[in-house]
């Protein structure tokens, strides 16, 4: 009977055994009216008590079960049904962005552009890294945003002068032999914009790429975390003459 409101065979013939009962049943008997296998049957009836068809008791340490009136079964679902229509009819649906490719493109003006644009779409983080004279022109914009609850975090080669509280500064030291101009911002861990300079020309690439994103994301924490950490603990790291030629061979 159930079957056509979108129940299981079991969660109806179980029902159906419970309604035609006079009297409330243990779940061995409800077993033998209704031919449910006794090792589904308190499955079957935990499904049916959650969505509210049936009542429960004890009775001399035995769980018994008994089935709403049939009047009052109809009433339910009927609302059920009502209340579920109401909400499809007034539901919007759109299509979550799934957009995995990687785009690439070249020249610092298209870059620089939309890394603005990226900041504009911004409505929850802006991660940015990338050097100082880059970054400064970007600040004011930044900072209104950090204003209005959108999580700002920068990572700047070179000083900067800012108002952000999440702002990290790492002063180059000349033997910094990897260290070459870059820039990095990930907007709302969803998506992010990665360039360089190769041959004089800046070439970037744009992803939504959840997995791309995630990466890049650590990337630049741990770019973070060593700077932080070098800062803190530079008198005592430069003393190490294999840990600094390791630092110093490191592109952050």
């Amino acid at each position: 009977m159930l079957e056509k409101f979108g129940f299981t065979q079991y969660e109806s013939q179980v029902f159906e055994v419970l309604t035609a009962s006079d009297q409330p049943l243990d779940a061995s008997s409800i077993v033998k009216y209704s031919h449910v296998p006794k090792s589904k049957v308190y499955e079957v009836l935990n499904r049916l008590v959650e969505k509210g068809l049936l009542l429960t008791s004890f009775h001399e340490r035995k769980k018994l079960y008994s089935a709403l009136s049939l009047e009052t079964t109809i009433k339910k679902l009927t609302l059920e049904f009502e209340e579920n229509v109401k909400e499809l009819k007034h539901r919007e649906y759109t299509l979550t962005p799934n957009d995995d490719r990687v785009w690439t493109l070249q020249g610092q003006p298209a870059i620089t552009s939309l890394v603005k644009e990226l900041i504009e779409q911004a409505e929850h983080s802006i991660y940015l890294s990338g050097w100082s004279d880059d970054i400064q022109p970007m600040l004011s914009e930044l900072e209104s945003h950090n204003k209005r609850g959108i999580k700002v975090e920068v990572l700047s080669v070179g000083e900067v002068q800012s108002l952000l509280s999440d702002i990290h500064v790492l002063l180059p030291d000349e033997r910094h032999e990897a260290l070459e101009r870059h820039k990095l911002i990930i907007i709302d861990e969803r998506e992010m914009l990665f360039a360089g300079v190769e041959n004089q020309t800046w070439h970037g690439l744009k992803t939504m790429s959840n997995p791309l994103v995630k990466f890049f994301t650590e990337f630049f924490y741990h770019d973070i975390a060593l700077t932080e950490i070098t800062k803190k603990y530079e008198s005592i790291l430069m003393q190490d003459e294999e840990i600094k030629n390791i630092l110093m061979k490191l592109r952050y």
